[in-house]
């Protein structure tokens, strides 16, 4: 029996979160993935791709995503420009299939400071990892990434209309300094 992206009894721990509303389309998108045939192709993702990169990853781990935004400066209140996170959930992979999927503001609970006032430096980055260390699993990647990346990543597609090797791609946007790339935890087959 193959695996599935998503764990048949999938959690979302905080689905009322302000975050969980830049998440919920992905969550969309893998349920049509997994619902769809196998030449289902959403802008060069496919289920196998997905489901090969999650086998690959230790039992239990996690995943971690921050996306932050630069909202310009708003000279009529005098705010500077500043970062914003947008997109911060962390899913926990057991056996190759996403069991549950929760934003970065379910981890204030356990220590982390509001999600508004997390930055994109390497602080927030390492304090985010440490919680979902704690509170879910062993974090097998990471992902802090700005929105421009972010969109440019998710969304390329080859002209053809066919897979690309995202993974490939996420490697050349972190030797360029476009994203950070964390981890690299994976099973010795």
């Amino acid at each position: 029996m193959e695996n599935e992206v998503l764990a048949e009894e999938l959690l979302i721990v905080d689905g009322d979160a302000r975050l969980w509303q830049a998440a919920r389309p992905l969550l969309d998108v893998a349920l049509r993935m997994e619902q769809g045939d196998e030449s289902f192709v959403w802008h060069g993702w496919n289920r196998q791709q997905i489901e090969r990169f999650l086998a690959q990853l230790p039992s239990p781990s996690s995943i971690v995503v921050g996306v932050w935004e630069t909202i310009p400066a708003d000279e009529e209140e005098q705010s500077p420009e500043r970062e914003m996170l947008i997109l911060g959930m962390v899913c926990e992979v057991v056996e190759g299939e996403v069991r549950t999927i929760r934003t970065f503001e379910a981890l204030e609970d356990a220590g982390l400071k509001p999600v508004e006032q997390l930055e994109p430096g390497y602080e927030d980055a390492l304090e985010v990892l440490r919680i979902a260390r704690k509170e879910v699993a062993p974090v097998a990647w990471a992902l802090f990434i700005d929105k421009p990346a972010w969109d440019e990543w998710l969304f390329a597609s080859s002209e053809e209309g066919s897979v690309v090797d995202k993974g490939e791609l996420l490697a050349q946007f972190a030797r360029k300094g476009r994203c950070v790339l964390l981890g690299s935890q994976v099973r010795d087959e």
